[in-house]
């Protein structure tokens, strides 16, 4: 019979079978998919110390973590998600994973039905399970969560993937042309952005939000500050433009700038794609792909080791586009929105 445990976080490390569990944990991983990371203990979550038990004795079969997060209001996280997010680090171990996993969802309901606030509106329980760890998918399902967005990864040629090709020369059409964005298009690249994370809301569920351009403005003319100080030629934000004006945008974080998402993979380092966009009546036309050829080559040059970006599950452009530059889904964000959704 397995037991439901809640231990307080800090008593988590030395709960009896954890040394196990978790090389055990590691070894599922490493089986479902190379470029996972190993699992580390969860740090304690903003305003939660409750970790997360299932097992018998010491023969542990899930273990989680809870953490809240509340974005800041005047940041860009807040426009791809809900005001208050009560996510759960799950790992599970043993031949019936799914069952484990099961457990573990309901003792974590259990939990948020006890937190304040987790009943309100503007709420999500989110649980970021790798993509290609099929048998946790019907336990979540049965839980109320929804795949709404993935963490996809392309490994550089240091670590042997990527490719080169026309694109990178941006040979696209003889008008258009790729160039170093500097701060004075700010204002463009701000006015994409908040295309996207509008456009984003179709499938996401967020609502718009009245504090994105804002956000979207302070967000670029920082990603441009920081390309402005970069070695020549090497920037991480590129601008396509026709004669018209520009028609397109990516940008991209170094990897001094995307620390916070580098645990999601084993590769090392990695750079983090913050915005790719092209305009409607420019899309099939090549822009896009040159665009991320730009980025991917500049990313070859520095040895970077992957570069990772979010989508949105729905959106019927994203995937389709970035499978044919070469990612590949990493981990999917499932989420129950309220969080009072769950199941």
């Amino acid at each position: 019979m397995i037991t439901y445990l809640v231990v307080d976080h800090a008593g988590s490390r030395s709960l009896p079978g954890m040394d196990d569990f978790a090389a055990r944990a590691a070894a599922r991983w490493r089986a479902i998919d190379p470029l996972l990371p190993d699992p580390v203990p969860a740090e304690d979550g903003a305003d939660c110390g409750a970790a997360l038990a299932v097992g018998a004795g010491g023969n542990l079969a899930a273990f989680g973590a809870c953490a809240h997060v509340r974005p800041d209001p005047a940041g860009i996280d807040l426009s791809w998600g809900m005001a208050a997010r009560f996510e759960l680090a799950a790992r599970v171990v043993g031949p019936d994973a799914a069952g484990g996993l099961d457990r573990l969802i309901s003792l974590w309901r259990e939990h948020l039905a006890g937190v304040a606030g987790s009943d309100a509106e503007d709420t999500a329980a989110v649980v970021t399970w790798p993509s290609r760890d099929i048998e946790g998918v019907a336990a979540l399902q049965a839980h109320g969560l929804q795949p709404l967005a993935v963490v996809a990864i392309r490994p550089g040629a240091v670590a042997g993937g990527g490719r080169r090709g026309d694109h990178a020369r941006g040979i696209t059409g003889d008008d258009l042309r790729l160039r170093q964005a500097g701060v004075a298009d700010a204002e463009v690249v701000a006015r994409f952005g908040a295309q996207i994370a509008r456009f984003d809301t179709h499938f996401s569920g967020t609502p718009v939000r009245p504090g994105t351009a804002a956000a979207m403005r302070r967000e670029a003319e920082r990603l441009l500050a920081a390309s402005a100080g970069a070695v020549p030629g090497s920037a991480w934000t590129w601008l396509a433009e026709r004669r018209a004006g520009p028609v397109g945008v990516i940008a991209a974080q170094r990897p001094a700038d995307a620390g916070w998402i580098a645990p999601l993979t084993r590769l090392a380092p990695v750079a983090y794609t913050v915005l790719g966009y092209v305009q409607p009546d420019e899309r099939s036309a090549g822009v896009g792909a040159a665009l991320a050829a730009r980025l991917h080559a500049a990313a070859d040059d520095e040895k970077v080791a992957a570069t990772l970006l979010h989508y949105e599950q729905l959106n019927p452009y994203a995937a389709p586009f970035w499978s044919r530059q070469g990612y590949r889904p990493l981990w999917t964000v499932w989420e129950a929105r309220p969080a009072r959704a769950l199941r």
